[in-house]
């Protein structure tokens, strides 16, 4: 299994905002953009309009082990941002990893 880094510096949040694709569904949004590595960086965001910061970082486990459980099959060497949306709250782990590959698919990202 490939390992993943995750993107925590703003600059590399906003150079994925700026150079990336978007594609949205009702749950998340995902930008993708590549970087000169052979590994791919995952960013969460989790606006406070999802919910309190229980439900936040709930939402963000979420986020973070759907990928994780996936992540053989994503492409290598690029950055993605997912940004969580109000209707993510409360869902379960198997809605947030099927939207998560439905956006992976629109990306054209899945190997």
């Amino acid at each position: 299994m490939r390992f993943s880094e995750s993107l925590k510096k703003n600059a590399d949040f906003q150079r994925v905002y700026r150079e990336g694709v978007s594609f949205a569904n009702r749950y998340l949004v995902m930008y993708v953009a590549e970087n000169k590595t052979g590994r791919n960086r995952l960013g969460i965001s989790v606006s406070k309009k999802v919910g309190n910061s229980v439900v936040r970082h709930r939402v963000t486990r979420l986020i973070r082990e759907s990928y994780r459980l996936r992540e053989d099959m994503f492409n290598s060497g690029l950055d993605m941002v997912v940004i969580a949306r109000k209707g993510a709250k409360g869902k379960t782990c198997r809605e947030i990893e099927s939207a998560l590959l439905h956006l992976g698919k629109l990306h054209g990202i899945l190997i």
